[in-house]
């Protein structure tokens, strides 16, 4: 299936200059959700999983869904103030902007096998700061999967030393 033909372009968004990935007409498609899950399921299986960690927002959507189809846990990252608990916090860069993710700070235990999962990888600035806070919490990334990658932007070059798995290159 070309998962590509679901991916809408929406120009200067979130600002002038960029264009953005909108994976809500794959999300809307159930073959389409169905094939985006079942190959993120097929990586992620390989490398047994006991969470699947998901950054805010989009990553929640698929994510969950990653750790139901492979029988793994699931963690959030989630944007500074919105988690009730005591958090570990990563800052990181985005292609336009900085930003901080939050996680619970007993939301990985140690020796913990954990897949990072976006639906995008940019940059690599969101993926780094989760690889941070898994680490941190002693937990091992077991493998970053993304449904999106923009190799223009060079985010795999960040993640050196990781097995990342991406459906749709750009």
């Amino acid at each position: 299936m070309d998962l590509s033909a679901f991916i809408r372009d929406v120009p200067d968004f979130p600002k002038e200059g960029i264009i953005f990935k909108d994976i809500m007409p794959l999300l809307q498609d159930p073959g389409a959700l169905r094939h985006t899950v079942d190959r993120l399921a097929e990586f992620s299986r390989e490398k047994s999983p006991d969470l699947i960690l998901g950054a805010e927002a989009r990553g929640f959507i698929l994510g969950a869904a990653l750790a139901y189809a492979v029988g793994a846990g699931f963690a959030a990252a989630r944007k500074p103030g919105k988690l009730p608990w005591n958090v570990a916090r990563a800052e990181y860069e985005l292609e336009y902007g900085v930003d901080c993710l939050e996680m619970h700070l007993d939301a990985i235990e140690p020796g913990q096998r954990v897949i990072i999962h976006d639906d995008l990888l940019a940059t690599g600035g969101t993926a780094r700061a989760k690889i941070e806070l898994v680490e941190k919490a002693g937990g091992i990334v077991a493998g970053l999967a993304f449904v999106i990658e923009l190799e223009f932007l060079k985010g795999r070059d960040r993640l050196k030393g990781y097995d990342v798995f991406s459906l749709i290159r750009y």
